[in-house]
């Protein structure tokens, strides 16, 4: 019986690896990466010499054919992504979603836990964790008011991941919903939010405080405004 291992990897501080992911990584026929350049850095960093091929959103269903042949033959294949855990806000999921369709209990699908910007961003927060809601990357239109309501008006601390293209916007339509929000209700009043950027990285920064003070602080700190981003919200 062949195995597909969901393998998660460093988001930035490549030491951020298992020993457990290190070993399967070097036992494995073969790796499937979001892109390989990217994985081909952390696997020289640890010396493991391994084919990869490449899985992504645009895969065409060719690939996934080959990767069907490849479980056929009882082949072992691990699946990362640039970072982070595969499958959470990432294309894997529909690969996962379709060896469980095609195979059953015929291939084994075991994980790997590890980094996750998620949880990583919730660890530091001191919101509260017990319950949460994550809703992976805003749309870009669509919706996305809507969406700032539900936040709004969420009493679960809330976390979602946001491009430094749309950071600012995202903190001005936070600033207009939690500084405002409906105190009758008890909404918006006093809630604060956690930006979390470049985690484990060399410029990592975590700000606090309400909506309005980070859209100041980034304002005010224009070179800030690039990397990874990570937003959690505190529940009402």
């Amino acid at each position: 019986m062949s195995t597909l291992y969901i393998i998660a990897t460093p988001i930035g501080n490549l030491e951020d690896i298992t020993l457990r992911a290190l070993r399967v990584l070097k036992e494995v026929d073969l790796i499937l990466c979001e892109d390989t350049r990217v994985t081909k850095r952390l696997l020289e960093r640890y010396q493991i010499e391994k084919p990869t091929m490449s899985y992504h959103a645009q895969s065409k269903l060719s690939k996934v054919e080959k990767i069907f042949a490849l479980l056929e033959e009882e082949k072992n294949l691990a699946l990362v992504s640039d970072a982070g855990t595969p499958t959470i806000s990432d294309p894997g999921c529909m690969l996962v979603a379709q060896v469980r369709k095609n195979f059953g209990d015929t291939v084994n699908i075991v994980p790997l836990p590890g980094p996750s910007a998620v949880l990583a961003a919730l660890s530091v927060s001191g919101f509260p964790t017990s319950e949460f809601l994550f809703l992976g990357f805003l749309p870009h239109k669509k919706g996305r008011e809507t969406l700032f309501k539900e936040i709004t008006a969420s009493p679960r601390t809330v976390v979602f991941y946001e491009s430094p293209h749309r950071i600012m916007k995202t903190l001005e339509s936070l600033k207009q919903h939690l500084d405002i929000g409906c105190p009758s209700k008890g909404e918006g009043v006093g809630r604060r939010i956690l930006v979390a950027r470049e985690i484990t990285k060399i410029y990592e920064e975590h700000f606090i405080g309400s909506a309005e003070d980070a859209l100041t602080h980034f304002t005010k700190n224009p070179d800030r405004v690039r990397g990874e981003f990570v937003v959690v919200v505190e529940g009402r």
